[in-house]
This record gives C-alpha cells, sequence and structure tokens, in this order.
C-alpha cells in the first residue's frame, strides 16, 4: 500500500515537472504606431499574425496594440521590445537619429527603387553590417517602403526652387539633411503627428510614401501630390524594423520557434516590401480628386549631385564613428543590384 502511494505520488510529480515543458498557448502583444486600419496594419502585421496562428495550431496568437495603445512615443518602441513592454513592434530606426547607423545607408538619396528587392537586400545587409545594433532583440524583418512622395498644401514641387522657404516633413536624419540641401526647412516628426501638422500649418508638406495618406488623412489636408520620375530611383525611403523581444523568442518551444523562423528572415522582408507597394496603389487612389504631378528626370539629376554629396558626408561621418561607410555603402548598392535582377517588378 505504501509502495503504491509513493509510486502515484512520484507520477504526480513527474507530471508537474512536465506540465511547463508541455507547449502552452502563447499570446504575443504586438505594438506599432499607426492605426489597425492602415496598410500596414490590414496588409502586413494582421496576416503575419494569422499565419502564425494557423502554422501553430493556434497555439500562438497576436494580441495586436496599434497607435501606441501600450502607452508611450512611436521612438520608444525599440525599447519597449527590447525590455518586455512589447512582445513584437514594428517600428523605423530612424526615429531615433543616430541610434542605428549602420542602417541609413539605406536611408540617403535615391537609392531604392523596387521596394522588395530592396527589402531582401537591406535583411542581408543587416546581416552583414548591423548585427551588433540589434543583439538586443530578436529581428523578424528589415525592410522599406515604396517612393517618398511630396504632399504640399499650397503649391507642387516642380523644381528645386519651390521647396525654398517652406517647412517640411522629414522622417529621419539623412531625409531631414537631404530637405535642408534642396532649400527647404526640415521637420522632424513621426508619421502620426503629421495630420495635425499640417491642418495647424505647422508645417507646408510633408514627405511620406502614398501608403500613410489614410492613416492621417493627408488626401483632405493638402492639393498637390508631387512625385519623382517612376524610371528612376526614389529621392527617400526608409528603413524599418520588425522584431521580437530575444527573451520572449528564447522562451518558446521547439515548435512555435520553427513556426517564428518560416516567418522571418529575406523572406519575409521581401513580402513586406511587395505589400507596401500594394499599399502605394491603394492609398495614391485617395488622391484622385487633388493635382499630381511628375518632377522630370532632368531636374533630378540636380537633386542627385546633392544626394552624392550627402553620401560623401555620410561616409566621412561613419569614418568618425569608427565604422567603414565606404564599404557599407558599397555593399548596400551591391545586395540592391543583385537582389533586383533577381526579383520580378
Amino acid at each position: 500500500m505504501q509502495f503504491k502511494m509513493a509510486l502515484t505520488a512520484c507520477t504526480l510529480a513527474i507530471a508537474s515537472l512536465a506540465a511547463p515543458a508541455q507547449a502552452q498557448d502563447v499570446t504575443l502583444k504586438v505594438h506599432f504606431h499607426l492605426p489597425q486600419t492602415s496598410y500596414a496594419s490590414t496588409l502586413f502585421i494582421q496576416p503575419w499574425c494569422e499565419k502564425i496562428a494557423k502554422e501553430s495550431n493556434n497555439k500562438m496568437k497576436c494580441q495586436i496594440y496599434p497607435s501606441m495603445q501600450l502607452g508611450g512615443t512611436p521612438p520608444q518602441l525599440f525599447d519597449q521590445v527590447r525590455d518586455g513592454v512589447a512582445d513584437v513592434v514594428w517600428t523605423l530606426p530612424g526615429y531615433t537619429a543616430g541610434r542605428f547607423p549602420s542602417l541609413e545607408a539605406f536611408e540617403l538619396p535615391f537609392m531604392m527603387q523596387k521596394p522588395e528587392a530592396t527589402s531582401r537586400a537591406l535583411w542581408e545587409y543587416a546581416q552583414i553590417h548591423s548585427q551588433k545594433e540589434f543583439k538586443d532583440v530578436h529581428p523578424l524583418a528589415f525592410h522599406v517602403h515604396g517612393p517618398g512622395v511630396f504632399h504640399m498644401t499650397g503649391k507642387p514641387v516642380k523644381t528645386m526652387a519651390d521647396l525654398r522657404g517652406l517647412k517640411m516633413r522629414a522622417p529621419t536624419r539623412l531625409t531631414n539633411k537631404f530637405i535642408a540641401m534642396l532649400g527647404a526647412t526640415p521637420v522632424s516628426m513621426p508619421v502620426p503627428q503629421v495630420g495635425d501638422a499640417l491642418s495647424k500649418g505647422v508645417i507646408d508638406g510633408a514627405v511620406v510614401p502614398y501608403e500613410v495618406v489614410p492613416s492621417v488623412k493627408i488626401q483632405e489636408l493638402v492639393k498637390y501630390h508631387s512625385e519623382t520620375d517612376p524610371a528612376a530611383a526614389a529621392f527617400y525611403t526608409s528603413t524599418f524594423l520588425f522584431a521580437m523581444n530575444k527573451a520572449k523568442y528564447e522562451s518558446l518551444p521547439p515548435d512555435l520557434k520553427k513556426v517564428i523562423d518560416a516567418n522571418s528572415g529575406e523572406a519575409l522582408s521581401g513580402q513586406i516590401g511587395k505589400a507596401f507597394v500594394q499599399a502605394d496603389a491603394e492609398g495614391k487612389k485617395l488622391t484622385a480628386n487633388n493635382t499630381t504631378n511628375v518632377i522630370a528626370a532632368t531636374e533630378l539629376a540636380t537633386w542627385q549631385k546633392l544626394g552624392d554629396k550627402l553620401s560623401a558626408d555620410w561616409i566621412k561621418d561613419m569614418s568618425g564613428k569608427g565604422l567603414d561607410g565606404k564599404k557599407m555603402l558599397d555593399d548596400a548598392k551591391s545586395l540592391i543590384a543583385k537582389q533586383a535582377a533577381k526579383t520580378t517588378p
């Protein structure tokens, strides 16, 4: 009888020890700065969450917190995922100027033409040059958005002279520098602040891709949209990070880690870039009642010279930080070209 009771107790003890090792349902808190109705949410974040739920047999699900619902400001998203305030975030490293210098190679003027190919290249590049900067998180994807567009309240942009003296919103350190070189006064702010700044006349225009239009109702706040020549590289793009808390990832059982791994990396980065092309097309439809123009290639050639100077200055800046800026920029260009050659339009 005593032996039977001891055996039962032993069995219960083993069961209690084994219980935590069994796959438990996992809920990932996903935090980002745009509304849940934004294209970033509907074309990328929500589908990703649905996919990992399906492939994990619903053992792993997302709890989505759009519009900074977990608190803080957009520039704090990286720290939130690092510290475990959120399990997954989508953010722009460029919102914290100078903190992630390696990725700036992709934010220099006239680097990006195909978002899918450039996003794949960015993932590859980050594995070479950005490991140290992102060692405290588990990156899921790096990507870029589509071509930046000038959205103006008072007049279209046709030449550099049209920007002189205007206050222009720009997202990142290098884009702000380039806007200043073009003659405007740059005003740095995250996307959620753009609508209010336009409506109050704090800025005369903003550079964002068409994808952002519905998130801040830009089509209702401006009259003009000035694109750069679609046959040329974009005058700017921004880099993005989709990342998971490192401890959260490492705590996952092997089967769930496998699901995350299958939905991360170069392929996911390219898929997001492709989704942003679709988002741009949808966002542009909303501007149909406004006036749109394309800045001529001949005009952009002058801009390119300024872009080349900014690139040279950036290389010197990186050297001052102990980084090989020339190697970084050369690698970025070669990876973009390689990916563009094998990515369908």
